[in-house]
């Protein structure tokens, strides 16, 4: 990887979907909003180098990653936070709802979704840039499910015979997921295990917009801690110093 040190002039690119966007589902105006205060801008606040969001609502790895060369080119990043999967694994709910005793294909292919990774991770590594993975937030299934059912009780019943049980809406998305840190863990590949911060909380359903997909407020500052601590543990260098006071 490209030797980043003290000297350097450090970027930093996140390459993500609506998560790294800083989307959140604001219940007083009914609609979504990217947050001002999400955890990218938060965390490029308290580091000193420069930090780009790329990141597009409803991207998935494929339409991201497709971009993402151009994006080095034109930046030259040091490192890169990738951040997919939420888009990829889910399915289009309408056609469920319509057809549930068919077979339905999620918008990525999760075999499809882990080659993605490993080629991404390769092709940062060929140009010298650190890749750095970013684990899924957890759903909150039954939030979820009244979401993309638009709360129709008719099209709730459909998906969840479709389903089985709601509970496979958590598990499915947990599988991407899962394929993010193994791909790491077997590339020797750095990530941020953002499930893991989420699951602590007794119940994380609280951090999480009224959609159950979207961190809310709350949700996006445990993003933006989880991914301090990574820095402070590997580039302590790259914090601001405050002054010390007497």
């Amino acid at each position: 990887m490209r030797e980043m040190n003290n000297g350097d002039n450090i970027k930093i690119l996140v390459s993500g979907d609506s998560i790294s966007k800083g989307v959140i589902y604001d219940e007083t105006k009914n609609r979504y909003i990217v947050l001002q205060d999400n955890y990218v801008d938060t965390i490029s606040t308290k580091i000193r180098c420069s930090v780009k969001n790329v990141s597009k609502f409803g991207s998935t790895i494929t339409r991201g990653i497709g971009k993402l060369e151009r994006y080095i080119s034109k930046e030259n990043p040091d490192m890169v936070l990738i951040e997919y999967g939420g888009n990829d694994c889910t399915f289009n709910w309408d056609e469920v709802a319509d057809n549930p005793y068919t077979d339905h294909l999620p918008q990525t292919e999760i075999k499809i979704f882990e080659t993605a990774l490993r080629e991404t991770i390769e092709l940062l590594k060929n140009i010298k840039v650190t890749p750095v993975l970013m684990t899924l937030p957890p759903l909150n299934a039954d939030k979820y499910l009244e979401w993309v059912s638009k709360n129709n009780p008719i099209a709730q019943s459909n998906i969840l015979k479709w389903l089985g049980n709601v509970a496979e809406i958590y598990y499915w998305q947990e599988k991407y997921s899962l394929v993010i840190s193994k791909v790491a863990e077997e590339t020797h590949t750095k990530f941020i295990d953002v499930r893991s911060a989420f699951l602590q909380f007794p119940d994380f359903t609280k951090i999480i917009c009224r959609d159950g997909m979207h961190p809310n407020r709350n949700g996006q500052k445990v993003i933006a801690d989880k991914v301090m601590d990574y820095i402070k543990t590997g580039y302590d260098y790259l914090l601001i110093k405050k002054p010390s006071t007497i």
